[in-house]
């Protein structure tokens, strides 16, 4: 095994290959890009020595594991909340529903599938029109807005409610179904609520028997901050970062794993591909599709995102993803991987391309 030292400011960073284990992950040596790793090592020496909420950094390159630091007391065998990462991975698990013939199709009005509750309030017709679809590109017309304070079905006032499904259902309808997409994190709870009602498993049985076991992910559960009893298609995933690559990874290779086809390749191109915007950026089933403006290329990131600085960000044409961990909850230092990508990670791989 490789390893490589440089000084700054009398700080040193040590680089070292990834280690092999029994998860299925290859690894190499970072040296073997044939990249200027300069910035690279002065990247994670300022980490090591500056003020901040990262937890841990890894890339993938051509199916490899090149790189994997772990910061702030977090360790690769410690399960991280994933916050609303969760959704992409809904996303995935819809989309084996539909593979395994569970649902038909994003099409289909959820009440086909979600029995019970049903909406007691605000009766209105436009309900019976809220497609899968609706919900998974945020455009269900119910008054949900996370990033708006007023919003009767923001997180934060829907979370202290008895009933999350049935006050969800109950909430006013603003917009038609499919006009107007705004970021509502309850829907991304119904599609689990649908899922479960579909195929007679709670959502984490689901997640275990047609996308974890497959993956080879077993130290994975799902959970809450809240101190409430919470139903399953409430909670979300805590994982390991190495195991958040591997769904980096089954992006990146259209959903396959070792070869085997995990969830089919015409669901991964048509989650990923941009349907709506929200905030003016483009967003497709649970997932983002962010640009970045490298060296007079726009290098497009198909993205999951979560509270304090969870990300999956694959670039396609550079074969390449990177994983992010932090604990920058509620803050914008959440956003410092974004300037890791644009200034450090991009740059560099984009040389040697």
């Amino acid at each position: 095994m490789l390893m490589s030292t440089i000084c700054y400011d009398q700080s040193i960073y040590t680089y070292t290959q990834p280690k092999e284990g029994d998860d299925g992950w290859k690894t190499n040596d970072l040296q073997s890009q044939k990249i200027d790793t300069t910035r690279i090592y002065k990247l994670f020496n300022q980490i090591l020595n500056q003020k901040n909420k990262l937890h841990s950094v890894l890339l993938v390159k051509n199916d490899q594991l090149i790189i994997e630091e772990y910061f702030n007391t977090a360790s690769a065998d410690q399960p991280h909340d994933l916050r609303s990462t969760t959704k992409s991975i809904r996303s995935i698990l819809m989309g084996i529903a539909i593979d395994k013939g569970f649902i038909t199709s994003v099409e289909d009005p959820i009440s086909k599938y979600l029995k019970s509750p049903i909406p007691t309030k605000n009766i209105d017709a436009r309900k019976e029109k809220i497609t899968i679809k609706h919900l998974l590109t945020m455009s269900s017309g119910f008054d949900c807005n996370d990033w708006d304070k007023k919003s009767k079905g923001q997180e934060d006032k829907v979370s202290r409610k008895k009933n999350w499904l049935q006050y969800t259902l109950d909430l006013p309808m603003i917009n038609e179904p499919g006009t107007v997409s705004n970021y509502c994190s309850m829907g991304a709870i119904l599609i689990a609520e649908i899922i479960s009602q579909a195929s007679g498993m709670t959502i984490d049985k689901f997640a275990d028997q047609y996308l974890f076991h497959h993956l080879g992910i077993s130290n994975v559960h799902w959970g809450h901050t809240s101190d409430k009893e919470i139903i399953p298609s409430g909670k979300r995933l805590y994982m390991t970062s190495r195991d958040m690559a591997k769904i980096g990874q089954l992006i990146l290779n259209e959903g396959t794993w070792n070869e085997k086809q995990i969830v089919s390749q015409k669901w991964i191109e048509e989650s990923t591909t941009p349907k709506t915007k929200i905030t003016g950026i483009d967003y497709g089933y649970f997932w983002w599709n962010i640009p970045f403006s490298v060296k007079e290329k726009i290098m497009t990131s198909k993205t999951a995102t979560g509270n304090g600085g969870q990300y999956i960000m694959i670039f396609p044409t550079l074969d390449m993803f990177v994983v992010f961990t932090g604990g920058a909850y509620n803050s914008q230092d959440d956003k410092l991987p974004f300037a890791i990508l644009k200034d450090i990670f991009l740059p560099a791989f984009l040389d040697e391309e």
